[in-house]
């Protein structure tokens, strides 16, 4: 099997990449630089949307399309989202052109909206940010264009993510840089909402046991499938890297697209992850 893995230089692209080449599966990894990627992947360094058409054949015509890039993930209002959703849309396109027979595209709880409790494949969604719109949107229309072909698709639909948060910009990695500049106290929310937290490590894992198997597709959640609440995520996160700072509770508002208690329905991914272990 071989795996081509754009946004591979990125926050969960890193992980992704280590976690396929541990199953021993043939990686190339896709991006505009290859400062974080492991070296022990077949490194392309390459302008995904700009070579969309050579992609394929330059990647040495992989088996797999992972397709992880997103410029501004964690930024859910930016224009970005919206500018760019042709860019990956016409990419999806020319690898189904070119005759790859399993894409897997890394989704967004935040494609669904405000939803209260377990999100599964079959939730409606009403997406509430530009991040999560244009999601939605590559989402449908990767299940419309290969309606009918021989070509199996996994839409990995993610959550909350931690961890290597020097590297993030999740509300984790702001709170690092915070302690980091000396502040000894954060503003915060009101942190009762609750949500799936996930490891970034345990994160790719779950992505390269997905993309290692065809039996399992469409939607499926990589998470946990337990919720926790924010203010409890965040203090164990503060206490386990012994940072001298305190949340000042309420100096921002909650997102009004935050539920206030949503998780992932873990039932695919579990049957997935089961699957490997009995291989």
């Amino acid at each position: 099997m071989r795996v081509l893995v754009t946004g591979a230089n990125g926050y969960i692209g890193k992980h992704v990449v280590s976690a396929l080449i541990r199953r021993g599966i043939d990686t190339i990894a896709a991006d505009l630089s290859m400062a974080n990627v492991d070296p022990m992947a077949e490194q392309l360094t390459i302008d995904i949307f700009q070579e969309a058409d050579q992609l394929f054949e330059k990647a040495g015509k992989p088996d797999v399309f992972l397709h992880l890039a997103w410029k501004d993930g964690f930024m859910h209002n930016v224009d970005t989202h919206m500018l760019c959703l042709s860019d990956h849309y016409r990419l999806l396109r020319a690898m189904i052109s070119s005759g790859v027979k399993q894409i897997a595209v890394m989704g967004s709880m935040h494609e669904v909206g405000y939803w209260e409790g377990a999100i599964d494949e079959n939730t409606p969604c009403n997406p509430m940010s530009m991040y999560g719109i244009a999601k939605d949107a590559l989402r449908r229309s990767l299940f419309q264009m290969t309606k009918g072909e021989d070509i199996v698709i996994q839409w990995l639909r993610g959550y909350y993510i931690f961890g290597d948060d020097e590297r993030s910009s999740s509300i984790f990695g702001k709170i690092t840089q915070a302690a980091k500049e000396g502040k000894t106290e954060f503003p915060f929310t009101s942190g009762k909402n609750q949500y799936d937290f996930i490891s970034v490590e345990d994160l790719s894992d779950q992505i390269a046991s997905v993309v290692s198997q065809k039996d399992i597709v469409g939607i499926i959640n990589c998470c946990t499938g337990t919720p926790v609440s924010l203010s409890e995520q965040v203090n164990h996160y503060i206490e386990q890297n012994n940072y001298n700072i305190t949340l000042k509770y309420g100096a921002f508002p909650d997102r009004p697209y935050d539920s206030p208690a949503v998780w992932g329905d873990n039932k695919k991914i579990t049957q997935i992850l089961k699957k490997e272990q009995e291989v």
